[in-house]
């Protein structure tokens, strides 16, 4: 009997003692692995994660759990090819497989990179700027983000089972969540042997990634108020989690991505003669042909000027008779099978459905012709078009989960709008024009209808990664039907993982809350200049306070001259008294700036290697000539980078004038080595 499927559970790997439900290939109709979790202890596998899971990973900081994410997409990049064997038997040719292995590899290697950059070596992050809540600046708030102690699970869609388990994993796991993976079952084999390669590893800690291989029924049970579930799949499942008690009562989080009727539209501007007529097409074709039509975010909907219908639909039906079905292991396939035949049997349904208010136009989703494969055994079926006659309901109501897409007509920019909102809330939408007019329009429209939209032409398709493709940068989800979820997005898709609070405190308690200097808090004024400490001696709060300097009108003068920035503020005396907001001559902002730098800064060689950028900078009060100005420079955060031999320090930087107003703010950043002077190799 081919071997059933583990769940790896509570640190160990679970086989249970029946024979399972047999897993097919798409292709080929033969068994490939069998699956079951009868007997699996879910409180157990749930309990391990809070307990051993959770605590491992929360005493990490957000560098560390990246540094963990980078290495482990390293170490998978290595196995792709295991993956990519493995991933024919689901149907998916070699282009299929790259957007679901490379994608999700590459989603990981994403994160790990924001985790560094833009996460801090903290186990906190601070949302917003802080906020004074006294006149006397001794009360103070600020929002935080912080690590729930729950667990999160993700319940997978059968179409990506490496690149959905992976986005989902990677913004969990830096946000201190352990997880529990539920793959779809057609596809469970390749999850599978995935996460079997991240175990062996032992690159995450024990308890941070958990699979479960079956039936989840009585999962819901064990969750709380700490934990989140986020699905992907179909309406009717989404709704059945939507009402579980858990999650009506029990306050635990869900989030879910459904069907999805995604629509691309051909701008009203676009002639048989435009590059973007081709784009459109080539779109269309790709989302109806990639992984066999089996994504969230393929086009379902096609909408088209009345005038341009007939050329377009020919054009799309031409390219599709060059798309060979087939063996998605051999090279001469461009689509490979649907999943299972189960599959098929409900696109075909879809398809009929579709076919009440529209015309064949090209394929029979009753016959194909097939290469290197048996038509019958194999979940094959031909790539359909439609052509929805005027005021067709079915093409924004049915969802053909394959090959399918339906041309549609419009007469104005407003029907296609109102055409596109018909879908009821989608993943994304495209529009293909030159024409910035009909872009704001159409995108100001269709917007509060889709969690993403491309606009594609031909100044930015060489570069675009397509209509279908999410990326981890950007936010992925959609409103209404398609869920109401929201994954990706960087940074976003890791605190929406956490809780924000709202801090009210001194400022010396909120720097002990957060690790971060806030303004109001206490300053240490040492014998030594700041800038003669290594990164390892330094502390948040150290200052330097410098002398005072006279600004006088030959400076200002010689600045203008040096650097040609001879605005009139600057070098007429009659026109500056004019200027309501300065009376008078005033000194360039820059020239405080570098004034106030050769104040604080050590001009001995020493531990500060570089100044690589400033933030933030507000000039506040006009510095005149014969004013005199100093600075206070205070080590606002420390970032120790874990590549190199030096770290990032952030220096608060107020520069206050005689009468101790400040003249101008900023943070600035340096890079400090770790040790000084440097060890010996």
């Amino acid at each position: 009997m081919t071997d059933l499927l583990e769940s790896y559970a509570a640190g160990r790997w679970f086989r249970a003692d029946d024979e399972g439900t047999p897993l097919l290939d798409a292709a080929t109709g033969e068994v490939v692995a069998r699956l079951s979790s009868t007997g699996l202890d879910l409180a157990a596998m749930v309990t391990h994660a809070r307990e051993v899971g959770g605590p491992a990973l929360r005493a990490l900081t957000f560098h560390e759990r990246a540094t963990l994410l980078k290495e482990l997409a390293t170490h998978l990049t290595g196995l792709k090819d295991e993956m990519y064997a493995l991933s024919t038997r689901t149907g998916a040719t070699h282009r299929d497989s790259l957007v679901d292995i490379d994608g999700g590899i590459g989603t990981v290697f994403s994160f790990a990179s924001k985790g560094k950059r833009e996460l801090p070596n903290d186990t906190v992050v601070l949302d917003g700027a802080l906020e004074q809540l006294g006149r006397a600046g001794t009360f103070v708030g600020q929002h935080v983000w912080t690590s729930r102690p729950g667990v999160a699970v993700q319940i997978n869609a059968f179409n990506f089972p490496v690149w959905g388990m992976l986005e989902k994993l990677a913004p969990a796991f830096l946000a201190g969540l352990p997880s529990i993976v539920k793959p779809a079952g057609q596809t469970a084999f390749l999850t599978e042997l995935v996460v079997r390669r991240v175990v062996e590893s032992g690159i995450l800690p024990e308890g941070t990634l958990q699979l479960l291989c079956g039936s989840p029924r009585g999962l819901l049970d064990e969750l709380t108020v700490q934990d989140s579930v986020a699905f992907t799949g179909s309406a009717h499942t989404a709704g059945l989690l939507r009402n579980h008690t858990n999650v009506l009562h029990g306050g635990v989080s869900l989030g879910v991505e459904a069907d999805s009727l995604n629509c691309s539209i051909l701008g009203p501007d676009v002639t048989a003669d435009d590059p973007e007529l081709d784009l459109f097409v080539k779109g269309v074709v790709a989302e109806m042909t990639v992984k066999a039509g089996q994504k969230c975010t393929a086009i379902r909907r096609a909408l088209v000027p009345t005038a341009m219908v007939g050329p377009v639909t020919e054009a799309i039906a031409e390219r599709l008779a060059k798309v060979t079905v087939g063996n998605p292991a051999s090279e001469e396939v461009r689509m490979g099978a649907l999943v299972s035949l189960e599959q098929r049997e409900e696109v075909r349904k879809a398809v009929q459905a579709l076919r009440s208010s529209a015309d064949l136009v090209f394929g029979d989703p009753d016959r194909v012709e097939v290469f290197d494969a048996d038509a019958e055994r194999g979940a094959f079926m031909s790539p359909v078009l439609l052509r929805a006659t005027r005021g067709a309901v079915e093409p924004h109501d049915v969802e053909a989960f394959g090959p399918v897409s339906t041309v549609l007509g419009y007469e104005s920019v407003g029907e296609a709008v109102e055409l596109a909102a018909r879908g009821k809330g989608s993943l994304v939408g495209s529009l293909v024009t030159h024409d910035p007019e009909v872009v704001r329009t159409v995108v100001l429209g269709v917007a509060p209808w889709h969690g993403r939209i491309l606009v594609l032409d031909r100044d930015d398709a060489k570069e675009s990664t397509g209509h279908g493709s999410p990326l981890p940068m950007l936010v992925h989800g959609g409103p209404g039907r398609a869920g109401g979820g929201e994954e990706l997005g960087g940074v976003r898709a890791v605190v929406h993982h956490m809780q924000r609070t709202s801090l009210q405190a001194s400022p010396d308690m909120m720097t002990a809350i957060t690790g971060r200097w806030t303004t109001g808090s206490r300053r240490a004024v040492g014998s030594t200049h700041a800038f003669r400490s290594s990164l390892a001696q330094l502390a948040v709060g150290d200052t330097i306070q410098t002398p005072e300097r006279t600004v006088s009108l030959e400076d200002i003068d010689h600045f203008a001259e040096f650097t040609g920035d001879t605005f009139y503020a600057h070098t007429d005396p009659d026109a500056a008294a004019r200027n309501p907001l300065f009376g008078g001559i005033v000194a360039h902002g820059y020239l405080v700036v570098s004034l106030a730098a050769g104040l604080f800064v050590d001009p001995d060689p020493g531990p500060v290697l570089a100044n690589f950028g400033v933030d933030h900078l507000r000039f506040l009060t006009p510095v005149k000539a014969g004013d005199t100005i100093r600075v206070l420079l205070t080590v606002k955060q420390i970032t120790p980078r874990s590549s190199a031999d030096y770290g990032e320090v952030r220096w608060d930087a107020v520069v206050l004038n005689q009468d101790d107003e400040p003249a101008a703010t900023y943070d600035v950043l340096t890079l400090v080595a770790k040790t000084w002077p440097p060890e010996e190799d």
